[in-house]
């Protein structure tokens, strides 16, 4: 997927001379985390954010340094921040040149993107015009909408073994000697793991299959050093229902 295909299209956007109020009101109306900056052209100047407004005077949360950290920061470092602590407009407290993302940007690149600069937004554009915005939650709503996807015709229960079997083939956390059986879209996973790990990564992969409605944990857990080995929880749970079963008889 590209980020074209997922982003915010009617972006709400201000201005530099839009005042902290407007953007905090206009931010908590319609229940958003940050706000491109835009000039008359719709020039991309600049992000604010809910981070943007941790540190203000009005609520008395504003950095207060010792005279000496002061001095060695020098009086323009120090304007600065009073600026960004008491500044009246959206210009003083935005974060300029902010990271953006052309619309075919592939969505691995965009959200390694977010990952690396620790960002919650990154703005689509086009010919250096802001066209629309990838924020964590247009992320989330991709994810739900998997859920909505047109059935596969073909998820029978011998197409669901053969695509478990294929996303388990090359991770080298696969288990050993697996065994994959399907009834009715209900998995049964058996095999041995080396890492506790790896067990809820082969239910993971097992779980992405469609057509899948259930998966059955069988994997046994076995310590490479001293050959001590650990049954599921879920066998465990029906050897002791067993056992009790038996000594009621």
């Amino acid at each position: 997927m590209r980020a074209h295909q997922i982003m915010t299209r009617n972006v709400i956007t201000v201005g530099a001379n839009t005042s902290i109020l407007d953007a905090a009101t206009l931010m908590m109306n319609h229940h958003i985390s940050g706000l491109p900056v835009v000039d008359s052209r719709g020039k991309l100047l600049g992000i604010v954010s809910e981070s943007d407004f941790l540190r203000r005077t009005e609520i008395g949360t504003q950095r207060r340094r010792p005279r000496w950290l002061q001095f060695f920061m020098g009086p323009g470092w120090a304007a600065e921040e009073f600026l960004h602590e008491r500044g009246r407009r959206v210009g003083a407290v935005m974060s300029v040149d902010p990271v953006t993302v052309t619309e075919q940007t592939p969505l691995q690149d965009l959200v390694g993107l977010m990952e690396k600069k620790r960002i919650k937004r990154v703005p689509v554009m086009r010919d250096g015009h802001l066209v629309g915005i990838v924020t964590h939650a247009d992320l989330l709503r991709a994810v739900a909408a998997i859920a909505h996807e047109i059935p596969d015709p073909t998820a029978d229960d011998q197409h669901i073994h053969d695509r478990i079997v294929r996303s388990l083939e090359a991770p080298d956390w696969r288990p050993l000697g697996l065994q994959v059986s399907v009834r009715n879209g209900i998995v049964h996973l058996r095999g041995i793991i080396t890492d506790e790990r790896a067990r809820q990564a082969a239910i993971a992969a097992a779980e992405n299959v469609f057509g899948v409605k259930g998966v059955h944990d069988h994997l046994c857990y076995v310590d490479t050093y001293s050959g001590f080995y650990i049954q599921s929880a879920e066998d465990e749970k029906l050897a002791s229902a067993e056992a009790t079963k038996q000594r009621a008889e």
